[in-house]
């Protein structure tokens, strides 16, 4: 019986299992080595022995070198544009520069606006209403005049349109477009005037219960609305003012019937006058004497007589006043072929129902 060392391990597993017996701690390695070195005559001898792996792994032959990586980062780092030249600064601009700027225009500038340039100019930021406006004024004017020497129902028709264009024109005019509802109102309004002056016997006192019920209505709508405290009360003050222009204009229809032609005459006349390319001191001087020539040519024709000059200045200093707030701050067309059109007219008639009344 040879005598061997005992190495500590016996067979005995304690769990029921025989364990095979173990060599010493570096012999399975020394064993491995020997192994996989047999095969290195063939070059696929040594992948049998090779442990394969079923899970997902990174693929490290397909990985590029570091000094590759290294070079390709190098090559798509960030380059400056060959031959950049940095754009030259815009000079600013300075006032009563003619190279820099044009005339004012309506269409207006990419840069700065009209309004900023006339100022930056020297120049006033307003810009009336051309000839063309001021033709379709002239005309409204001449169809009220005709209307009204032909009956009230006649007067009714180019007066609805003018109150119609009244509450677009000053939606418009203060920038709320499209305001459809506060158009709506102040045109219902207008109208609801108009019915209630006929079945009045044409009473001054249905422009002033209809203006008060329209107030009313119009704070009652905007205190439903759900918008800023700011844009309410903005919305409110241009429908109110809307409102109370287009019934205003309604006076026409209470007014005595030659007051009523002498009056849109002389409006007419007087913003044709004003659009003439003149200063503006002696474009408003020329326009009133011309509302008073006209007041007193339509007077002839309606047995005024002389008094018709009164009623034609009136007509048409309050036509100037609705022409001036229509050229306010650099309009847009649009405005000037609805404001510019409308306020002119509308502007005069409580004076032509005042006068009238007084004169005829």
């Amino acid at each position: 019986m040879t005598n061997q060392p005992y190495d500590g391990y016996d067979g005995y597993d304690p769990y029921g299992q025989q364990q095979p017996p173990q060599g010493w701690p570096g012999q399975e390695h020394q064993q491995g080595y020997q192994q996989g070195h047999q095969g290195y005559d063939d070059p696929y001898a040594a992948q049998q022995y090779t442990q394969q792996w079923q899970g997902q792994t990174w693929e490290t032959q397909t990985q590029a070198p570091v000094s590759a990586q290294v070079t390709a980062a190098e090559e798509t780092a960030y380059l400056p544009p060959q031959g950049y030249e940095p754009p030259a600064p815009t000079p600013t601009p300075t006032p009563a520069s003619a190279a820099e700027y044009g005339p004012a225009t309506v269409a207006g500038n990419a840069r700065v606006t009209d309004a900023q340039r006339a100022r930056a100019e020297g120049r006033s930021p307003i810009i009336e209403p051309g000839m063309q406006p001021a033709a379709l004024t002239a005309l409204l004017g001449l169809l009220l005049a005709g209307a009204a020497a032909v009956g009230t129902y006649a007067l009714l028709v180019p007066l609805v349109v003018l109150q119609a264009v009244t509450a677009a024109g000053w939606f418009r005019l203060n920038g709320m477009w499209p305001a459809r509802q506060g158009i709506a109102l102040g045109f219902a309004g207008a109208l609801a005037a108009d019915a209630a002056l006929l079945a009045s016997g044409r009473s001054p006192s249905a422009i002033l219960g209809t203006l008060g019920v329209w107030v009313l209505l119009a704070l009652v709508l905007q205190l439903r609305s759900h918008a800023d405290p700011d844009e309410r009360m903005y919305g409110l003050m241009a429908t109110v003012a809307a409102s109370a222009l287009a019934i205003v204009a309604g006076g026409y229809l209470a007014a005595e019937a030659d007051a009523v032609t002498v009056g849109a005459i002389a409006v007419a006349v007087a913003v044709l006058a004003r659009a003439l390319p003149l200063p503006t001191p002696v474009s408003v001087v020329v326009a009133l004497l011309a509302g008073a020539g006209g007041g007193v040519a339509a007077g002839s024709m309606t047995g005024l007589g002389t008094s018709g000059a009164v009623l034609g200045a009136g007509a048409a200093a309050c036509a100037l006043i609705g022409h001036r707030v229509a050229s306010y701050d650099y309009p847009s067309r649009f405005v000037h072929f609805t404001a510019g059109v409308a306020l002119p007219l509308s502007a005069a008639a409580p004076v032509v129902y005042v006068l009238g009344r007084a004169l005829v």
